[in-house]
């Protein structure tokens, strides 16, 4: 990888892990704070949705290492909005989804062409973040 496209990879993973880990807080929140009627199903989501924020962070942070990144050890801005009914939750979910593909877009775009494991990496969380962004868009149906 030539150094100005691994230069621009560490600091677009390190946008990811640090986005990664506010989405393991932000969905631990929205855990802690869900009530109503479907507080168990959601809450179980979003503590689910939590752990795997977590392992994108850490997937994201083996490879900025092995690039020869190092780590921050920031979060993301994570705004405070105290809506905490269920649609607000999921709208606010459905919004961190959308801009989680955007960074493992960049990243794709960035490396394209230069490390098929970053390449297959991005790919792979688009897929997976794309997925959560249609079914919190199905789960949004119901409130509407």
């Amino acid at each position: 990888m030539k150094n100005k496209v691994l230069s621009i990879t560490i600091e677009i993973l390190n946008n990811i892990l640090k986005y990664e880990l506010s989405g393991v807080i932000r969905y631990s929140h929205y855990a802690l704070m869900i009530v109503g009627r479907d507080r168990l199903t959601l809450k179980k989501f979003f503590e689910e949705q939590a752990t795997e924020s977590l392992m994108h962070a850490q997937q994201a942070g083996d490879i900025l290492t092995g690039l020869g990144g190092h780590p921050s050890v920031e979060i993301s801005i994570i705004e405070e909005t105290n809506q905490h009914a269920a649609i607000e939750l999921l709208r606010e979910s459905a919004e961190h989804e959308k801009t989680a593909v955007s960074l493992y877009k960049g990243l794709l775009e960035a490396v394209e062409g230069e490390s098929i494991l970053v390449e297959e990496f991005a790919r792979e969380m688009i897929k997976s973040e794309e997925i959560h962004s249609m079914e919190l868009s199905k789960m949004l149906k119901d409130y509407s």
